[in-house]
């Protein structure tokens, strides 16, 4: 699984969705694939959003309380950029990081 290290709301932090997370993330959203391919067709719900980033700022090392006051505070708008955040951690998720060639 691959980090995704990026500015979001007050600082950079760091987003990693971990396999447990990736299961915690079906249970809510649905099948991991499923959700992917609503995010990139642009046919998400913004839940789709917001469970993408709490949980994977939960597996980028913050504790569960703090993503959620982060995403409280700073998920809701814009929404492109809240979009094009998860639609880039679930990328990452999925095929690693390109330029890297691995998932280190």
């Amino acid at each position: 699984m691959t980090a995704y290290a990026t500015f979001f709301g007050d600082q950079e932090y760091t987003f990693k969705l971990t396999p447990e997370l990736i299961r915690e993330l079906e249970t809510k959203r649905g099948a991991f694939g499923a959700l992917c391919n609503r995010m990139w067709a642009r046919n998400f719900a913004q839940e789709d959003i917001v469970e993408t980033l709490r949980l994977a700022l939960i597996g980028g090392g913050l504790a569960p309380k703090r993503a959620h006051e982060l995403i409280a505070a700073y998920a809701e708008n814009p929404l492109i950029e809240t979009y094009e955040l998860a639609a880039k951690i679930l990328e990452r998720t999925l095929f690693g990081n390109p330029s890297k060639g691995n998932d280190k």
